[in-house]
């Protein structure tokens, strides 16, 4: 699957939060984890990928739906409409 600079950013974002499950970036993208994993890979530096991994593969994150310990009802956090960039009311 060809990706646009936008889209590969997103993904990279994606990954990068701990809360963001593989299986939302699946759905979103059609990325299985693999994908993403090599995507990072090819995308980031070798120290910044090794620490993502080491995050990744450590308790600290919740990148699949069976370590959490409830449901999720929705893939996108309260701040996911700033990062699409689509039209939000300013305070």
């Amino acid at each position: 699957m060809d990706l646009t600079i936008e889209q590969i950013d997103r993904v990279i974002e994606m990954a990068w939060e701990d809360r963001t499950p593989f299986e939302a970036i699946k759905y979103q993208f059609s990325l299985a984890e693999k994908d993403v994993i090599a995507l990072m890979r090819a995308e980031l530096k070798r120290s910044s990928f090794n620490l993502w991994r080491a995050r990744v593969n450590s308790g600290v994150s919740q990148k699949h739906l069976f370590k959490r310990n409830n449901e999720i009802d929705r893939f996108k956090c309260s701040r996911q409409k700033m990062i699409s960039g689509n039209k939000i009311s300013k305070r």
